[in-house]
């Protein structure tokens, strides 16, 4: 697989969402991105706010004001669906469907789609019969706002609208086949193969000895199969080949064991208010890190190889791809 083979790609945007550019998410991006994307001095932090504006405003029109019978529900889901953090998910969808020549309105259903199941999966995982959290993004956790049985019914509810939202803000410029596709990868992400099964290891795992294998495994399913579903996904429904695809897998298979491992370091190294969560409590459960298994000197180094590892899958790709690139380093290098 020559890399000449991505560099001759074609910008290729669908020909039916030309007209979105005159008022979607599309021409709110184009300014920007005319500069941004081609230019040697990328702007990383002015990327990310762009997309997240975007992000955000989408998230919002999709999902309903707290108002009528399931008000108190819709109060809930939009708590910690809209409670700001770095949207690192769904901004991956978008740039990976930059990187193969779409426009990002092809990817904004599935962008959003992540970000609710990934809100879904934290107001989970911080209930009491889980890892039991009181902080989230420097707020109460759902449940300590909205009792157990709510913040229960708020995940149930962005885990099953997720995927209309991706079936229904997908424009109808997107094969039909790329879109199922899409939905069915993204169902085994989140489900019993993938994310589910992810947290299943990681409980029945604490106070157990285990493998660097083992680990690497049980966070290939919990972090990692969203970081491939956001990126593969994205550059699919931009029209991306399969060689690209391949090369986009593996690029987000590296890039989401690297964010576990840095994660895993800011839970020993950070605190409660640089985080925004309670730290060191990973050891107080005795869940198996890499700074547990490895020592904090060498998962660094682990988490460089693999920033090495992501950058290394994109060389064919054109500067259309800087986003991807940067990710790589913001998430190895972040503090927060």
């Amino acid at each position: 697989m020559g890399s000449s083979n991505f560099r001759a790609a074609k910008r290729r945007p669908m020909q039916n969402l030309k007209t979105a550019r005159a008022g979607g998410y599309a021409a709110q991006a184009s300014a920007q991105d005319s500069a941004v994307l081609s230019a040697a001095d990328f702007d990383l932090n002015a990327y990310l706010k762009q997309r997240v504006r975007l992000i955000e405003q989408a998230l919002d029109q999709r999902l309903p004001g707290p108002h009528g019978p399931a008000g108190r529900l819709l109060e809930a889901m939009r708590y910690s669906l809209l409670a700001g953090g770095k949207r690192l998910r769904p901004i991956l969808a978008l740039a990976a469907c930059e990187a193969v020549g779409g426009e990002i309105e092809a990817a904004m259903g599935l962008a959003c789609a992540i970000e609710m199941i990934h809100t879904y999966s934290m107001i989970h995982d911080d209930l009491p019969c889980m890892d039991n959290d009181d902080l989230r993004r420097g707020k109460p956790t759902n449940h300590k706002v909205y009792g157990e049985a709510i913040a229960t019914l708020a995940g149930d509810a962005l885990l099953t609208d997720a995927f209309g939202v991706l079936a229904r803000l997908t424009p109808s410029a997107v094969p039909r086949g790329a879109l199922v596709e899409t939905i069915a990868e993204l169902s085994a992400a989140a489900g019993s193969a993938g994310m589910v099964a992810g947290q299943t290891l990681d409980l029945m795992d604490e106070g157990q000895a285990i493998s660097i294998a083992e680990l690497e495994d049980l966070h290939g399913r919990k972090t990692g199969a969203l970081f491939v579903a956001a990126t593969v996904g994205g550059a699919r429904l931009g029209g991306g080949d399969p060689s690209q695809l391949a090369a986009l897998n593996g690029y987000a298979r590296a890039l989401g064991l690297a964010f576990q491992v840095i994660d895993d370091l800011l839970d020993v190294e950070g605190s409660t208010e640089q985080v925004g969560k309670r730290t060191h409590k990973d050891e107080d459960r005795g869940k198996a890190t890499y700074p547990a298994l490895l020592g904090i000197g060498e998962s660094r180094r682990l988490a460089a190889r693999l920033r090495g590892a992501a950058e290394q899958a994109l060389a064919g790709f054109d500067h259309h791809a800087e986003p991807l690139r940067r990710l790589a380093n913001f998430v190895v290098e972040r503090k927060l």
